[in-house]
């Protein structure tokens, strides 16, 4: 074959093949478009739960502490040596239930001479009124001068003093014998003795030991002035109801998540904030009966009684942010995701109080919204709260 025969030949060739590359290309790209039309739009699976607008119980948590409603410190009255302990440092005591014991001999013969000097007092009164008895008479009858007579009086006025005089020091010398056996005056848990046996003890060293009382117990709590502020102006624009007279209920948590089986109310409030923290300090009483709360232990005080009139309450996880805020995901009436910037209010527990952007009846999606964006259809499942906290 001849060189020109031979390229002719070969432009044919490759012009061929040139057209069935074009041709399979265009059949491939007509067979994509066909598939992407015939494809459907696929739709996200979401939990979802309406909108009910109802008035909701409102709970506040804070830290507190502990605080015996009533303790005292437990101090010999006298001097003397310390005989024994008879209590169980640590122990729960009894009011009248004795304590520590002081040697009483000492003072056992001190009441022995103050009542020795008493029957000495009133034999010398006795003995003052007979005489008054035989004078009085006598001056009457001019036998015995006025002088004799005075002198008779205050003799007899005299040693009634002294018998007085010697009554108070018997008595004192009662107390001091009395003082010396050392009793609780409250029920409580005492503390550790402070003096051990055979002490010699003295206004020095009197402070022997303490007993707290449990019951009632105070738990102390502060609230900020942002906090009390907060409160007092959504009272004012009708977003939070205050109980009567705000007579909360308080509720003791403790460390372990167990809740107290007493309750209490709020008793007492500082009259002024404290300067150095900001804070406004308050006061509940709790009943204690059996002990197991103790002073100065850590708590959290729940006060409920409070109310949130017409509130929208979604869970915590239905609410999403971006770099403009805070927003769900609406499902309209389309099955299709809108998106809705919200205005958040306070945790109450796994839920979340929203202020604004949300109303009743709307349809709002708890789980499945990550991938969302607006406008994606949705196929909505219900939410069951009771069931999810059942399974916690």
């Amino acid at each position: 074959m001849k060189p020109k025969q031979l390229m002719s030949l070969t432009r044919h060739v490759r012009f061929f093949v040139a057209a069935v590359i074009v041709a399979a290309l265009a059949l491939q790209v007509f067979a994509c478009g066909k598939d992407k039309q015939a494809a459907p739009s696929s739709s996200t699976t979401v939990t979802a739960m309406d909108i009910v607008q109802k008035d909701v119980p409102v709970v506040f948590e804070y830290v507190a502490l502990t605080q015996s409603s009533h303790q005292v410190n437990i101090q010999a009255r006298v001097s003397g040596f310390l005989d024994k302990r008879l209590y169980t440092e640590g122990g729960i005591v009894k009011r009248g239930q004795v304590l520590f014991q002081m040697d009483p001999k000492p003072f056992q013969v001190q009441l022995d001479q103050a009542q020795a000097a008493l029957a000495k007092q009133q034999a010398a009164l006795e003995t003052a009124r007979l005489n008054l008895a035989r004078t009085k008479p006598l001056a009457e009858q001019k036998a015995l001068s006025q002088k004799d007579l005075d002198d008779a009086t205050g003799q007899y006025q005299s040693t009634a003093a002294s018998v007085d005089q010697a009554k108070a020091q018997m008595e004192t010398a009662k107390l001091n014998l009395s003082y010396t056996t050392i009793s609780s005056p409250i029920d409580g848990i005492s503390g550790a003795a402070l003096q051990t046996d055979g002490t010699y003890i003295n206004p020095q060293n009197s402070l022997l030991t303490t007993v707290a009382a449990l019951s009632p117990i105070w738990v102390n709590f502060s609230l900020s002035e942002n906090e009390i502020q907060n409160f007092r102006t959504q009272v004012k624009n009708g977003l939070l109801l205050a109980p009567k007279a705000n007579r909360f209920v308080v509720e003791v948590v403790l460390v372990d998540g167990s809740v107290h089986p007493y309750t209490g109310h709020m008793t007492f409030a500082e009259p002024s904030y404290n300067p150095e923290t900001g804070t406004f300090s308050i006061r509940a009483s709790v009943e204690n009966p059996e002990g197991s709360l103790r002073p100065n232990q850590y708590v959290r005080a729940r006060l409920k009684g409070a109310i949130r009139p017409h509130a929208v309450l979604v869970p915590q996880r239905a609410v999403q942010r971006d770099s403009k805020g805070h927003f769900v995901w609406v499902v309209g009436r389309d099955n299709k995701a809108e998106k809705r910037p919200v205005t958040v209010g306070e945790w109450q527990g796994d839920n979340w109080f929203i202020s604004e952007g949300l109303k009743n009846g709307e349809r709002i999606v708890v789980d499945g919204g990550l991938t969302l964006h607006s406008g994606s259809p949705v196929t909505v499942k219900p939410y069951e709260p009771a069931k999810e906290q059942a399974g916690k």
